[in-house]
């Protein structure tokens, strides 16, 4: 009769430290939360980064101001009426 409450407290240790150290214990628990946690960073970031995207789409979309701006910064555009300065770092 002794042997049931020892198998039973032995079975209660077994099952405790299969939660706290097993496959799904606790340090498992933590790693996934860390895991997630720079996952959800991530995608914050790429959202900022889709945003700002999606603003310059409908930039590009609605005028040609953007377009002119890209192609000045971009490629080098400069008009008939313009003359184009260079600054380099040296000459500073």
């Amino acid at each position: 009769m002794r042997l049931l409450p020892v198998a039973l407290a032995t079975l209660l240790v077994l099952v405790h430290a299969e939660l706290w150290f097993g496959k799904g214990g606790v340090p498992h628990r933590m790693m996934l939360q860390a895991e997630l946690a720079q996952q959800q960073a991530a995608n914050a970031q790429a959202r900022a980064v889709n945003e700002q995207l999606a603003a310059e789409v409908a930039d590009l979309r609605e005028g040609t101001e953007m377009v002119e701006e890209k192609a000045r910064l971009e490629m080098g555009m400069v008009k008939p009426d313009e003359t184009l300065v260079v600054v380099s770092a040296a000459a500073r």
